[in-house]
C-alpha cells in the first residue's frame, strides 16, 4: 500500500486513472491495524483493478479534513477524482468485498 500525505494526495488519488482505496488510519488507532491485513489482502486480490494507499491522519489533516473523516478507521474509494463508497470501522474483508462489488467485479467480455 502506497504512504500517501497531504502533499501526494492529489497526484496519486484525485489524477488517478483508476478506482483508489485510501485507508484513513493513525498509528494509535487498534482498528486500524485490524483492518490493514484485510486491505492489504484485498490489495493482493484486486490489485491489477483498484490500487489501495493509507494516510495517517494525525500527519495529514488537511485531507482527513477535506473529506469529513470524523472516525477511524475509513476507507474511501476514489474514482475520477471523487469520492464514491466509504466504509467506516473496522468489518470483515466480506463487507468491503460487498461495498466494492461495482470496482472490483471484472467487466463482462
Amino acid at each position: 500500500m502506497d504512504e500517501l500525505t497531504d502533499a501526494s494526495f492529489e497526484e496519486h488519488v484525485l489524477r488517478a486513472e483508476g478506482p483508489v482505496v485510501v485507508d484513513f488510519w493513525a498509528p494509535w488507532c487498534g482498528p486500524c491495524h485490524a483492518v490493514e491485513p484485510i486491505l492489504r489482502q484485498l490489495e493482493e486480490a484486486y490489485g491489477s483493478r483498484i490500487r489501495f494507499a493509507k494516510l495517517d491522519i494525525d500527519a495529514n489533516l488537511q485531507t482527513a479534513s477535506r473529506y469529513d473523516v470524523l472516525s477511524i478507521p475509513t476507507a474511501i474509494l476514489f474514482e475520477g477524482g471523487e469520492p464514491r463508497e466509504t466504509v467506516v470501522g473496522a468489518r470483515p474483508r466480506s463487507y468491503y468485498e460487498q461495498a466494492w462489488a461495482e470496482w472490483l467485479t471484472p467487466a463482462p467480455d
